[in-house]
């Protein structure tokens, strides 16, 4: 679901902010984008509403990147015995004219695959910053997009 509209709360749309800075600092040319998903009938329809949607663009293709656009969606679960809602990891994907270029996943072994793979350099700083961005997520914080402050 698009960042802004989950920003529901001061916590939340702080730690949405926190990401993009993540993000930013490594990366200084991408510009964020916190509502990457048109509003219409058919894409709410595939939208994930347990997740956080940020996308960012670069200018021209970006050749360590090997895409234009990445996409970062920051996945949750809700433990329905504990009610603790809580970040269990992270899709990113990279995007050019094509289409869907790359993906990474965190859910399970931390690896790339597609047909257009990012630099190694460009890698490893995403896998970091997708540790951050579940460090952010899971250190005290009230997920629970239902609550306003």
């Amino acid at each position: 679901m698009n960042a802004a509209e989950q920003a529901t709360n001061v916590e939340l749309a702080s730690k949405i902010a926190t990401v993009v800075n993540l993000f930013k600092t490594e990366f200084p040319d991408a510009k964020s984008d916190l509502k990457p998903w048109k509003n219409d009938p058919e894409t709410r329809e595939l939208v994930d509403p347990d997740s956080i949607d940020i996308g960012f663009h670069f200018p021209g293709i970006s050749k360590s990147w090997r895409s234009r656009s990445v996409l970062i969606q920051i996945r949750f679960y809700e433990d329905p015995i504990t009610n603790v809602r809580r970040a269990i990891g992270i899709e990113a994907s990279g995007f050019d004219h094509r289409g869907e270029v790359w993906r990474l996943s965190t859910i399970e072994k931390w690896s790339f695959v597609g047909e257009s793979l990012p630099a190694s350099s460009v890698a490893e700083k995403l896998k970091k910053i997708c540790q951050q961005i579940l460090e952010v997520f899971n250190n005290s914080c009230n997920l629970d997009p239902n609550v306003n402050e």
